[in-house]
């Protein structure tokens, strides 16, 4: 079983404990209580895998932006809310959107967005028009409407940055199978050039092998020539004036 760190992020008061109290214990949380950081777990499949999820529920409140930074660290997904009756709510996601792409020093990170509250439509001051507008803004990342009363999209928003975790892993994973591959076929390569060169070192030394026997044979045949000149003139022939004498 894999295990997935999922941090909840956002301003203070726009439902981060409600949701995930409502996805890990299907209770709904009424009264707000601010967060200095709380650790939930909870075992779930997706698409057929068995997971097991730690989640982050972060303070809201600047004075505990140190220890924020210590779990988008730690992370590997997100969920960025904010509160469809509270405007400068989403616009906070945005500094801490790019607080995360900083830290994590990278483009493509797991992450959510969620607009929290949707049953409150008397108090909405933010549409569903709002929340797409920073989706596609962000590079088109998912983006639910939920409300922790009713449980609306929680389970949804929850799953989907599982799915992306999910995904990252794989295509890590297949990259690093290619490279390992790459590397070994690489390795191949110079191994079989190395056995080429070998070869042909060995085909070099026989051929300067071959050419020293046979100028080792040339110089024998000039000593032979030489002795044998040298023979002939130390034994020079009888007089040509010389006859053979014939009895009959």
């Amino acid at each position: 079983m894999r295990d997935y760190k999922v941090v909840v992020l956002g301003a203070g008061g726009v439902g981060k404990s409600s949701i995930t109290v409502q996805f890990v214990q299907g209770v709904y949380v009424e009264s707000y209580d601010p967060t200095i950081e709380d650790s939930y777990r909870k075992q779930i499949e997706v698409d057929g895998r068995a997971c097991d999820l730690e989640i982050l529920d972060t303070a809201g409140v600047a004075q505990f932006t140190a220890m924020r930074e210590l779990y988008i660290k730690s992370g590997k997904g997100f969920l960025l809310v904010y509160s469809v009756t509270d405007e400068n709510s989403l616009k906070e996601l945005l500094a801490l959107r790019e607080q995360v792409l900083r830290i994590k020093d990278s483009d493509n990170v797991p992450m959510v967005l969620v607009g929290n509250k949707c049953d409150l439509e008397d108090d909405r001051v933010l549409s569903i028009e709002d929340g797409v507008k920073v989706s596609q803004d962000w590079g088109l990342v998912p983006f639910y409407e939920t409300s922790a009363m009713y449980k609306t999209n929680v389970d949804e928003a929850f799953i989907d940055v599982v799915r992306q975790i999910m995904r990252k892993e794989a295509a890590i994973s297949a990259e690093k199978k290619q490279q390992k591959e790459l590397q070994k076929q690489q390795q191949q390569q110079q191994q079989e050039q190395d056995a080429e060169g070998q070869q042909q070192q060995q085909k070099s030394g026989k051929s300067k092998s071959s050419a020293t026997q046979k100028d080792a044979t040339a110089d024998g045949q000039t000593d032979v020539n030489a002795r044998l000149k040298q023979s002939i003139n130390d034994h020079p022939k009888s007089s040509s004036g010389s006859k053979c004498c014939t009895i009959m």
